[in-house]
């Protein structure tokens, strides 16, 4: 008798448990892993959005910018964009988790479980990719909404009221006016999350010389937290650059008129190469670091409670 919600290792003789309601799942445990990580972590992304915005003012690090926002404008500036980051976020997290899932699953059915063993990183990449310039397209529209609230805390009185005012003095292009970015950012920050996130875990299951299936639940969320932590530095880094420049060209005027890739440009020679690359980087790390174990963590504990769990790679010559 199976167990419900332990870690299976896809034998081929088993394909018929990865079904439209699996990847329902996985969709719905994404969504619910992405919208609780990055809702918990808004305090943080304010301090970040605020540095990568003004650094001038914001000069003395996350604990100093945290001291003054506060000081400023009362700790409830720290929620500022918290209902459009968990529902953007929810979306997201379901077609970026059950997408890797839905991409990655039929990707070895198509090449059979030995040859998709040898090319798992190029599925991975493939996988995340896909998965993430899909639910961009959806993500994008609340991302410009909490970006414009954090930079203009008098912008908007919530969420909707947040969609109105941008639907009325931009239209539709003011809401995928950072799609660019975001794509430039996220694509490559997924892929690097699910590769190094699945290679630090494989490695972690080396080492202990176990399989997923023979550790209990509790070690299992403990590789997936650790290798989150590993995977989540490593993606903030990768995509800092696309962030920066994310949160300034939602900043009303930034970049100057023209195409968005002038403004772009224009925006990146103003900054500088470096501070392109390093200014708001630690609260990032921290942030994206805390924020993907957080994710994976809490993705297969809701995919086990939902009766479900995350595909394995298997080498069948094992």
């Amino acid at each position: 008798m199976k167990t419900p919600g332990a870690v299976l290792l896809a034998p081929s003789s088993d394909w018929g448990k990865y079904d439209t309601m699996y990847y329902l799942k996985g969709a719905a445990a994404g969504g619910i892993c992405c919208s609780i990580t990055h809702g918990a972590l808004t305090p943080v992304d304010v301090v970040k959005t605020r540095v990568q915005l003004d650094p001038v003012k914001y000069n003395t690090g996350l604990i100093g910018g945290f001291r003054t926002i506060i000081a400023e404008e009362g700790s409830m500036a720290l929620t500022t964009g918290l209902g459009a980051t968990a529902a953007g976020y929810f979306v997201q997290g379901w077609f970026k988790f059950g997408g890797v899932e839905y991409f990655k699953i039929n990707a070895v059915k198509s090449m059979g479980e030995e040859k998709a063993w040898e090319n798992k990183t190029t599925i991975y990449l493939g996988a995340a990719a896909a998965a993430e310039f899909i639910a961009d397209l959806f993500l994008c529209p609340l991302e410009a909404v909490r970006i414009r609230s954090v930079s203009d805390p008098e912008f908007a009185d919530g969420l909707a009221d947040g969609f109105s005012k941008m639907a009325k003095t931009e239209g539709i292009g003011g809401f995928y006016a950072g799609l660019l970015p975001i794509l430039a950012k996220q694509i490559p920050y997924t892929c690097a999350k699910f590769v190094v996130q699945g290679t630090a875990a494989d490695t972690m299951y080396a080492t202990m010389g176990k399989t997923p299936s023979e550790l209990s639940g509790g070690m299992n969320i403990g590789v997936s937290l650790l290798s989150g932590v590993i995977a989540g530095v490593a993606s903030a880094i990768i995509s800092h650059p696309a962030d920066t420049l994310l949160s300034k060209v939602n900043k009303k005027g930034a970049g100057g008129d023209g195409p968005m890739m002038s403004r772009l440009m224009n925006i990146a020679k103003e900054i500088g190469f470096v501070n392109l690359c390093t200014v708001g980087l630690v609260p990032r790390c921290v942030m994206i670091g805390t924020l993907t174990a957080g994710q994976f963590g809490i993705f297969d504990t809701v995919m086990s409670a939902l009766g479900a769990s995350k595909f394995h790679f298997h080498n069948p010559n094992a």
